[in-house]
């Protein structure tokens, strides 16, 4: 349990993970691949604050990268991906359906009070060696970067890294017209995280040639003074011709007269075409980092712009130009300049504010681009999750025809299943008897919430109540969605001999039933520890 403290208030993170789990409902007319899968691309519709919980059992300490675009709280009317909120479910958290707008005092605490437990469920389904990169801009960045300090702790701060996200000044603006966004980004823990540099582009390497046809490649020429004094920087050279230099007034020579002499000799100075010129130092193609260590500014042209991205979606659905359509959406070269620093080829990347897709579009063509299996998985609660978000994924799949990009217009490639979120497997409903879980969905439940590892269906036995090994126990689960059975059930002696004897060394068996009849000392001398189903079984 974490407080955080804002204008003299504490909240408490109290979002207890093991007291509700929804189960994934799989909708395969909305997907597009003929096998559904939870280890597919996903795009799942629901609150996202449920669908992270329903996403632990399988995905908990594997995602790579996060990426996510929250409600930037601006009081423009609400909250939404595009800072208009109308969703119901919200609206009854926030409170009595009231907007969050300018006039609510409170809107910066709700907004943390939001952030909170969605941060703390993204954290869990992180890599030791993953990131996460969130958008955001001056409403609440410094609200944000405090959360994210107490969150992932304030020695895992990557960067806060400016994005320009337009170009044209707005003559309308009151004060400052603004430019740019934050995108902050935080490690897991930055001991293990490695950033990856960019991609050289063809505009830098065309600086090199190779103008005296040196065996070693392209080169391009560098000045050999600076302003600042280097080592033993003043002392006069020769050129070829037989003219001398020595460094300017006020200049010095980047390096000894010894290292000149050194490098004049393997040809790495270049004296001009006639041999008369001012030197000046090669610097091989080959010998220069191949790729690029990212700053902290991305300008609009290399990680595009908000103009691009309206354009971009547009184009992909076919919106009527005057469809009020998403204010803020994010062009995909953005979330594609986030992937190659912060990604493998075959790393799994969360989007849990998922709006209108741009991640996963961004994910298939860095995948196109490189060969890479990256998959993404996408949350989007409101209506459009079909209809747009993953209407967008279907059709840069399968190939815009009128794009400009020729991959785009060929098709991405990929497939991804659609899922909502089914009914939720809560310990009050169940010790109530209202709502009684199907025995995978209990398996899931029970089997992640022990051991925190992956539960994989397809080891279930239930002919000897089987369910899966983790890394320190054989689990067993002795249940039917039946009240009947439930109160009639016990682990009993015949029951943990069905389950042999234990081999030397082997794992502790953990058994869940209704309750046993067994004492301490039987069940040790069979390495089995019991766990009690959270049944009123008595009523």
């Amino acid at each position: 349990m974490a407080t955080i403290h804002f204008k003299g208030k504490s909240y408490v993170q109290n979002h207890h993970l093991t007291l509700k789990y929804h189960h994934l409902v799989p909708q395969p007319e909305a997907s597009l691949t003929d096998k559904v899968s939870l280890h597919d691309n996903l795009i799942l519709q629901g609150d996202n604050l449920l669908a992270l919980k329903a996403l632990l059992p399988t995905y908990a300490g594997k995602v790579k990268c996060i990426y996510i675009d929250p409600p930037y709280n601006t009081g423009n009317e609400g909250w939404i991906y595009n800072d208009n909120v109308n969703s119901p479910m919200m609206q009854e958290w926030l409170k009595a359906n009231s907007p969050v707008d300018k006039e609510d005092l409170a809107r910066h605490d709700k907004w943390l009070c939001m952030m909170m437990p969605r941060l703390k469920l993204l954290r869990e389904l992180l890599r030791d060696d993953g990131v996460i990169f969130v958008s955001i801009d001056d409403n609440e960045v410094h609200h944000l970067r405090m959360l994210m300090d107490e969150i992932f702790w304030g020695e895992n701060f990557i960067a806060s890294v400016i994005w320009q996200k337009n170009f044209a000044p707005k003559n309308s603006a009151r004060f400052f017209s603004e430019s740019h966004d934050y995108i902050i980004v935080y490690a897991r823990d930055a001991s293990d995280w490695q950033l990856n540099l960019l991609p050289r582009t063809d505009e830098m390497n065309n600086r090199y040639e190779n103008l005296d046809n040196d065996s070693r490649g392209d080169w391009a020429s560098d000045n050999l003074t600076a302003r600042n004094p280097y080592s033993k920087g003043q002392y006069e050279v020769t050129s070829p011709s037989g003219k001398k230099y020595s460094n300017p007034t006020g200049t010095y020579w980047r390096i000894s007269y010894e290292k000149f002499l050194e490098l004049d000799k393997d040809n790495r100075i270049w004296w001009g075409d006639s041999g008369k010129n001012m030197p000046r130092l090669k610097r091989f193609l080959s010998d220069v980092k191949q790729g690029l260590v990212p700053q902290t500014i991305w300008s609009y042209k290399d990680a595009g712009h908000t103009q691009d991205a309206k354009k971009e979606l547009l184009s992909i659905l076919d919106f009527d130009t005057s469809a009020d359509v998403f204010i803020t959406p994010k062009p995909s070269k953005l979330i594609k300049r986030i992937l190659q620093v912060a990604t493998d080829k075959d790393s799994i990347i969360l989007d849990s504010f998922a709006g209108s897709g741009t991640t996963a579009h961004s994910v298939l063509a860095l995948n196109k681009e490189d060969g890479g299996n990256r998959k993404f998985i996408l949350i989007e609660m409101e209506d459009y999750a079909d209809s747009l978000t993953a209407e967008r994924v279907r059709r840069v799949i399968k190939g815009v025809p009128k794009a400009k990009d020729e991959a785009l217009k060929n098709g991405l490639g990929g497939s991804f299943s659609f899922f909502a979120l089914g009914d939720p497997v809560e310990m009050q409903a169940i010790l109530e008897g209202d709502t009684l879980p199907t025995y995978e969905d209990l398996a899931r439940y029970v089997f992640y919430t022990a051991t925190g590892d992956e539960f994989d269906p397809a080891k279930i036995d239930s002919s000897r109540h089987y369910i899966g090994t983790s890394s320190q126990y054989e689990v067993y689960l002795f249940y039917e969605p039946d009240l009947t059975y439930l109160r009639s059930t016990a682990f009993d002696l015949d029951k943990a001999d069905a389950l042999g004897q234990p081999k030397p060394n082997s794992k502790t068996r953990l058994v869940f039933a209704p309750m046993k009849y067994l004492d301490n000392d039987t069940l040790l001398n069979k390495r089995i520890e019991y766990c009690q189903l959270p049944f009123e079984i008595y009523k």
